[in-house]
């Protein structure tokens, strides 16, 4: 950490956002042994206790909670905030029912649902190359998938639609990002999530043993610090030079899969998982050439 704090720059951000993945890699696996044990409502609800507790005093330390909350787009905050709690316990369901790998090869389809929805909400230019690209991406989500196929889970409609989630989520935050900052943003996603799991988790309530406890704690924590982090990296590098790097997950819940649960992908998850991820770095490609040609 010492030494991502020393460097300036994008690299400064492209090592914060490595170290973001395996915080929130760390939140997955331990998730995923959670879920097997507890309701995955208090699940989402212990990661977002720890979350809001953390933008809380980062809001208080940066001008005030008032100020944090002030904004002319409320009802569009908390939209975008509600998003994410369904989002999490989407990916917190389907980690309990199936392998880390596969779960985040499907989950890493959302870059493309960005691209798509970019076209679709925020009229960005989306030439046919690209087009191309997001086409043969979700090709490899169906090659992971296979549907019609025996082995096809019903549980990866989860991870699709968490990817859905969290695409939207996305595009509302660069909505919203040219208005308010990220202390703004981070705080109503933290207490809007904390309000909404707070409704629902106490009526699911498990008692935690003293493993449960350190685990909940842990993805609380993991997944608090990933988020910080990858604030930072957003504050000092652009999020267009930071998206490849977001594919390197991939590779850190694959080695999870396999050192915790002993999970070793098939050749299906990972043929599809490479065609996404080289779909997903193209279409980030010619978003930086047509950047640069705009220039």
């Amino acid at each position: 950490m010492a030494a991502a704090v020393a460097l300036a720059g994008p690299s400064r951000g492209i090592v914060l956002i490595l170290l973001a993945h395996v915080a929130f890699t760390t939140m997955d696996t331990t998730n995923k042994w959670l879920a097997g044990n507890y309701p995955v409502g208090q699940i989402v609800w212990a990661f977002y206790l720890g979350f809001a507790a953390a933008a809380l005093a980062r809001a208080a330390a940066n001008g005030g909670i008032p100020a944090a909350l002030a904004t002319r787009y409320r009802a569009l905050h908390l939209l975008r905030a509600a998003l994410l709690p369904v989002n999490m316990g989407c990916v917190v369901l389907a980690l309990g029912l199936l392998p880390m790998a596969e779960v985040m090869a499907v989950g890493i389809s959302y870059p493309l649902m960005i691209t798509v929805l970019s076209a679709l909400i925020l009229k960005e230019q989306v030439g046919p190359r690209r087009w191309a690209a997001v086409a043969v991406g979700f090709l490899g989500v169906l090659v992971i998938l296979r549907p019609g196929a025996a082995v096809f889970q019903p549980a990866c409609l989860l991870i699709l639609a968490a990817a859905a989630l969290f695409a939207v989520y996305q595009i509302l935050t660069k909505i919203l990002g040219r208005t308010d900052g990220p202390v703004s943003l981070t705080l109503y996603t933290a207490l809007v999530g904390a309000a909404l799991t707070s409704l629902v988790a106490p009526f699911d309530l498990r008692a935690p043993d003293a493993t449960g406890w350190a685990l909940l704690a842990l993805t609380a924590a993991a997944g608090t610090i990933g988020h910080s982090l990858v604030i930072q990296a957003l504050e000092t590098t652009p999020a267009s030079v930071l998206q490849p790097f977001n594919f390197v997950q991939l590779v850190w819940a694959t080695l999870a899969g396999y050192l915790v649960f002993g999970e070793v992908p098939d050749s299906y998850t990972v043929a599809g998982a490479s065609i996404v991820v080289g779909s997903g770095l193209y279409v980030w490609w010619r978003e930086r050439v047509r950047a640069g040609a705009a220039a």
